[in-house]
């Protein structure tokens, strides 16, 4: 733990570099210098990025200068903050169980009885561990494992995929190609006892909002997470000459499938929901026959009335912008509900009676004005009845947060497209005060 007392500001997922960026007041020229954990930091990034997915961020983020503090914000309204997932303060542990100090994302789904296990899996991005290590213990990805079924009051996680006694292993370290500083995963489904993994691998950090991509690829694991392969006629090219030998030719619309979100359509498809890098995209529909997910002939796309073969001429299903998108079926809505951040850092969620659409207006229930710097809702792939638990990450503590919602009087047609106002502004959510793991 004591190392977490000092500051960091690298190995840091896509994600948080472009709302570090954007909530900043500060300049990179006038924040404190830091190493991989920050300012005075003792780790080593050695190893540098450059031709790997498995280099520290050294430096990336050097207005990021607190640690990870695991403050839980108590709240009024319908969205309430139950717990700490990952980091200071979990009940997980996962400092001591895992060497996950901090990470980001937590994307869900359910395991489809793998191995006669029955598991929600969790997909983190960059994760770092002890920063008195070497290159503080930095991975790209880390996935988590939960059998916990009670999902009122947190969320357990069973066990983690390791490299070593108490140390989470990175499961998808990409094609080590030249210029991939990190492979981080966007969406999750299993087919038939397979866990597919879709992930992008970062080019460059750009613009506030944006960042630039090699590819998009899809990664899969025959025994339950465990070990995992990266299949590269499934890469979805988004920069011409990255050298993967067998990849399928680049596709300008590549672009538009960068980021995802998987559902099963119980129809025998796997629907994939496209964003582009960065923060500022629309999402498009594709579905594939879910026992040729890894055939990207197979795929087709929404082009707003009927299913085609060319990418190209798929047409946005939600309007920009979309950020870390996730959709699932809600029984108590009797609708599918999409959350992601908008632009004003807020969870919302759209709902309709389609895949294809077309959805609601936004509902805001998560406001950024209420916890600041904040991004990654993924739903819980087991959230059933009038609550709806789900996870976000705040880019200040770099760490998961469990959150549930009460759905009640939050029904909504999805030919309403009035976007509702965030309860934050309204007076029907309230922030009360930050509670931090000793004052428990």
């Amino acid at each position: 733990m004591h190392a977490l007392s000092r500051s960091w500001s690298s190995a840091l997922s896509a994600t948080v570099v472009a709302v570090a960026l954007a909530a900043s007041a500060v300049s990179p020229a006038e924040a404190a210098e830091g190493g991989p954990c920050g300012q005075g930091g003792s780790g080593s990034s050695s190893g540098g990025s450059s031709g790997s997915s498995t280099g520290s961020l050294a430096g990336a983020l050097p207005w990021l200068t607190g640690p990870p503090d695991g403050g839980v914000p108590q709240l009024t309204g319908k969205t309430k903050a139950i717990e700490m997932v990952t980091g200071p303060g979990s009940p997980n542990n996962t400092i001591s169980r895992f060497n996950v100090s901090g990470t980001d994302l937590g994307i869900m789904w359910d395991n489809g009885n793998a191995l006669g296990r029955h598991d929600v899996m969790m997909a983190f991005g960059d994760t770092v561990g002890d920063c008195e290590a070497d290159g503080d213990d930095w991975r790209s990805n880390v996935l988590f494992r939960s059998s916990d079924t009670v999902l009122s009051d947190g969320m357990r996680i069973d066990s983690s995929p390791l490299a070593g006694p108490n140390n989470s292993k990175e499961i998808i370290p990409g094609f080590a190609i030249p210029g991939e500083y990190t492979t981080i995963p966007t969406a999750g489904i299993a087919v038939n006892g397979v866990q597919y993994v879709r992930f992008m691998s970062v080019r460059s950090w750009d613009t506030p909002g944006n960042w630039t991509t090699n590819y998009s690829a899809i990664a899969y694991s025959t025994d339950n997470g465990e070990n995992w392969t990266a299949d590269p006629a499934t890469v979805r090219a988004n920069t011409e000459g990255i050298g993967i030998p067998g990849i399928p030719a680049v596709n300008p619309a590549n672009s538009k499938f960068q980021q995802s979100a998987f559902v099963d359509g119980k129809d025998g498809f796997v629907y994939e929901y496209g964003t582009e890098s960065g923060r500022q995209g629309t999402a498009l529909l594709a579905r594939v026959p879910a026992a040729q997910i890894r055939d990207l002939n197979a795929y087709t796309y929404w082009n707003g009335s009927a299913w085609v073969a060319d990418l190209a001429q798929a047409t946005p299903v939600i309007g920009s912008p979309v950020s870390e998108l996730a959709v699932q079926w809600n029984d108590y809505l009797n609708k599918w509900v999409a959350m992601y951040t908008d632009e004003t850092n807020s969870l919302v969620i759209r709902q309709a009676d389609r895949l294809e659409g077309p959805w609601s207006g936004k509902q805001t229930i998560l406001s950024g004005v209420l916890v600041p710097a904040l991004y990654g809702g993924f739903m819980h792939p087991w959230a059933t009845g009038q609550h709806l638990e789900f996870v976000a990450t705040t880019w200040d503590r770099y760490n998961v947060i469990y959150m549930r919602t009460d759905l009640n009087g939050l029904q909504m047609r999805a030919t309403d497209q009035a976007d509702r106002p965030d309860p934050a502004t309204t007076g029907d959510a309230r922030l009360l005060r930050v509670e931090y793991p000793d004052e428990q």
